[in-house]
């Protein structure tokens, strides 16, 4: 497999400035790939022109269907070996392509996935917070992956078809590629991650799409695959010691609930927040590292946040697998 074997498909809704960042980047490829597919999935603005002026290939959905539809698209019409899936707000590196192709030189790895990098293209604190720590997980993730990224990953076009491709039932950004990776290693195909792969993420968070993204549109759907799936795997964002932070953080809730009746839940509630504090200390000294002491402190009550989202979720989730039966569950599961 060489350079000119990648296919890069970009699914796209209304990508505003930046998509045109986006676009700047992959003429900027060297090597360049095989060739840009962008997949418009029903878009209001110009984006499916911006791509065609950039001298790309354009498909256009007429009525919005999500990523995994968009991609899966684009996936049917690749050339290449190699399917290079961008998100439209994110920047590839001229070297994408190159690094692609060398991770890929292992005939044995079907898949690789790269990292946000540490200049998140919005400025106000919470984007800064909500990319770096997403980094973070993927920095210090294992080389040997469990899931797939669409932001910014490669597989086999032959892996990504004997699989069949992206679930199409996410008809909105949720855990479809996450789900992709869970089947990909259940057919014995391995994904790598690789670090140096890195793409600048242009997303803007605020207060109110960092709670919905984490608890609906994250933590609620990947919970009930782990529960179908039958595994907690520890590594990114599900190593132990995050999960015992979520723990940690629905401890202290309930604590903090608790001392308005019991005064010595307060000592308890205590303890439980300087715990928190030592269990992630890695985690602050990568931000304190990157943006300061005052950024890291800024960014515990926001990680803790976190954390409640991801245990109020696997709740929902685990009530809710419990009360489909043993019999509905197996049927799920085989599907």
């Amino acid at each position: 497999m060489t350079e000119p074997g990648i296919s890069v498909i970009v699914p796209v809704r209304d990508g505003g400035e930046a998509f045109a960042r986006c676009l700047a980047g992959l003429t900027a490829l060297d090597p360049a790939p095989l060739e840009v597919l962008v997949v418009d999935d029903g878009s209001r603005d110009p984006s499916a022109n911006e791509a065609r002026g950039a001298g790309l290939r354009v498909m256009t959905v007429p009525t919005p269907r999500g990523p995994a539809a968009a991609r899966n698209l684009g996936a049917r019409h690749a050339r290449g070996d190699v399917l290079f899936f961008v998100d439209a707000d994110v920047v590839v590196r001229p070297d994408a392509i190159a690094r692609v192709a060398r991770a890929l030189e292992d005939h044995g790895v079907a898949a690789v996935i790269g990292s946000y990098d540490a200049t998140p293209g919005a400025t106000n604190f919470l984007s800064q917070y909500k990319n770096l720590a997403h980094r973070y997980w993927h920095q210090i993730a294992r080389t040997d992956g469990f899931t797939f990224w669409g932001a910014c990953g490669a597989i086999r076009t032959s892996a990504f078809h004997a699989v069949s491709g992206f679930d199409e039932r996410y008809t909105a950004p949720s855990i479809e590629d996450i789900e992709l990776g869970y089947r990909l290693r259940r057919a014995g195909l391995r994904i790598r991650v690789d670090p140096t792969l890195e793409v600048t993420h242009l997303k803007r968070w605020t207060a109110a799409s960092l709670i919905r993204t984490d608890f609906a549109a994250r933590a609620l759907p990947w919970s009930e695959l782990i529960l179908r799936e039958g595994r907690i795997d520890d590594d990114l964002n599900l190593r132990t010691r995050a999960r015992m932070g979520v723990a940690g953080t629905c401890l202290l809730m309930l604590c903090v609930v608790l001392a308005h009746w019991i005064p010595e839940a307060a000592w308890t509630a205590a303890a439980l927040m300087a715990a928190l504090l030592l269990l992630d200390l890695p985690l602050w000294r990568y931000f304190a590292r990157l943006r300061g002491v005052a950024f890291a402190a800024a960014a515990i009550p926001w990680q803790w946040l976190q954390y409640a989202c991801s245990g109020a979720a696997f709740g929902i989730a685990a009530a809710r697998h419990l009360l489909k039966g043993p019999r509905a569950r197996r049927m799920e599961r085989a599907a």
